[in-house]
């Protein structure tokens, strides 16, 4: 993989599925792993993974600026939205992990932590311009709909999830 496609450059950095997690990983101290309907399986990264979601955005922000505090410098993060695999292996966009991708990139750029690649910036972009219609547009996915519906529980958590 290049270093484009690692968004080296950048403390904030967003992907899509395994391949993408595994594009920008190099160089991160943490990948947050956001799969809203919990369908898909986390990669091996070899770096710490975190779980995030729509109700864990502010506690993935806080635990990010604990975490650049106790490394005494630039704490670099990669938000990966999870996508769903189709019967034929390959990817589908997932709407719900977008928006809850883009609220994890919201709130850690909320807190300071805001150098973000453009791929970054657009996700939180596309949750900041639909936040108001998070709910419905989660429950009316094709994901949603490939489940047989979901009810979104959006109840904040306080803690972070650690997966790795």
């Amino acid at each position: 993989m290049s270093s484009h496609r690692a968004q080296s450059y950048y403390q904030v950095r967003f992907e899509w599925g395994a391949e993408g997690a595994r594009a920008v990983a190099d160089g991160v101290h943490a990948v947050v792993w956001v799969d809203e309907l919990g369908s898909e399986e986390v990669p091996e990264l070899g770096v710490e993974v975190v779980a995030g979601a729509l109700r864990s955005a502010d506690a993935v922000a806080r635990w990010s600026l604990v975490r650049q505090a106790e490394l005494g410098g630039r704490f670099v993060i990669a938000v990966v939205a999870a996508g769903a695999r189709q019967e034929d292996g390959t990817l589908r966009f997932a709407v719900e992990d977008l928006l809850a991708a883009g609220a994890v990139i919201s709130a850690i750029s909320d807190l300071g932590i805001d150098h973000t690649s453009p791929e970054a910036a657009a996700a939180a972009s596309a949750y900041a311009g639909l936040r108001n219609a998070t709910r419905h547009l989660v429950t009316a996915s094709v994901s949603a709909r490939e489940l047989g519906g979901v009810q979104l529980n959006l109840d904040p958590v306080a803690e972070v999830e650690r997966i790795r």
